[in-house]
């Protein structure tokens, strides 16, 4: 295994400098051939983050020493979510112990979890006043429950300070943490949302560290647990998979009694990332979105810039209106 002790230094995390540098967010990256990071369509073209308000979002983030994974991922809307004071907190640390071949957030071996984390993202929520938080994190191989008990801990303090707002969490997939997930799912969040990613023919080469029929058994075990939660999954696209393995994957979804699914474009962070396949015309997203509401889905949001907290707000609101209007459909 490669020297990651550089790693540790986490000034490195919040100069947005450093996004540029694979070489230090990504060291199990380094020996891989560059790919060619391709012109974006115009569809995809997004404006440059000027707001005060964005501004006003980043400093109250590091004055409460926040990580989000709008920056760690570099997410094309962060100008847009940021201006509405809407930032998505990343928790338990900004060092990953996974190496997924599209994602931008750093790999390495994690620090110790920040115990006032918890109070610090229920304080960031009410001085936002934010009617809907979305809630994720790295993936935490190095601890016993994968962070399970973290979560649980940040979704009661958000609770007692904000206990109108609603709450959204965006998990990893807790493999070989027995008990994790339950433990999870007994803080009720209104929302259990865990990213399916890709089809399961690309998983080997885009998401090596995980297993699909985990991550699918994952959301269905949610619903055993408790039939009411919403749940959320999401998948990329333009990574090399076909139409057919897509329509697949919302099968699959559907059999495990996932409300909402996410499709948007997948976007190169580095010459070192996954190559971008093709772009995704909006036509297509359009038939894709169409195709998923007549599988049975509550909420569809697919776009070129779909991402899984994208206007999650607005969307748990349309979500929660769908399932009212459905049992009220069923009861006529």
């Amino acid at each position: 295994m490669q020297d990651r002790e550089h790693l540790k230094d986490p000034d490195r995390l919040k100069d947005p400098d450093r996004l540029k540098d694979p070489a230090r967010r990504h060291p199990e990256k380094a020996h891989r051939p560059d790919n060619p990071i391709q012109r974006k369509p115009d569809w995809i073209r997004v404006k440059a983050p000027v707001s005060p308000a964005y501004n006003e979002t980043r400093r109250l983030m590091r004055e409460l020493d926040l990580t989000t994974v709008c920056e760690e991922a570099g997410c094309p809307n962060i100008g847009e979510c940021w201006a509405k004071k809407h930032a998505t907190v990343m928790i338990m640390g900004a060092i990953c112990t996974r190496a997924c071949a599209f994602c931008n957030v750093a790999t390495g071996r994690p620090f110790a979890l920040d115990p006032l984390e918890p109070e610090h993202v229920a304080t960031m929520v009410a001085h936002t006043g934010l009617q809907h938080v979305v809630i994720t994190s790295v993936d935490r191989d190095d601890l016993e429950d994968g962070g399970a008990a973290h979560f649980v801990r940040t979704i009661e303090a958000v609770r007692r300070e904000s206990p109108d707002t609603t709450i959204e969490i965006l998990t990893p997939d807790f493999m070989r943490k027995p008990g994790a997930l339950e433990k999870v799912v007994e803080a009720r969040p209104d929302v259990f949302n865990h990213n399916l990613e890709t089809v399961p023919r690309l998983y080997p080469s885009i998401r090596p560290g995980a297993r699909y029929f985990h991550s699918l058994r994952l959301l269905a075990r949610v619903k055993e647990l408790d039939p009411g939660m919403f749940t959320k999954s999401g998948i990329m696209v333009g990574l090399g998979e076909d139409k057919g393995e897509v329509g697949q994957v919302m099968d699959d979804m559907r059999s495990a009694e996932i409300d909402f699914i996410t499709i948007g474009q997948y976007l190169q962070p580095t010459r070192k990332h996954a190559a971008i396949d093709r772009f995704v015309t909006p036509e297509e997203f359009g038939a894709y979105e169409k195709s998923a509401y007549a599988k049975g889905f509550l909420m569809v949001s697919a776009s070129p810039l779909t991402r899984s907290s994208h206007h999650a707000g607005e969307d748990f609101a349309r979500l929660r209106a769908a399932r009212q209007a459905r049992l009220a459909a069923a009861a006529e």
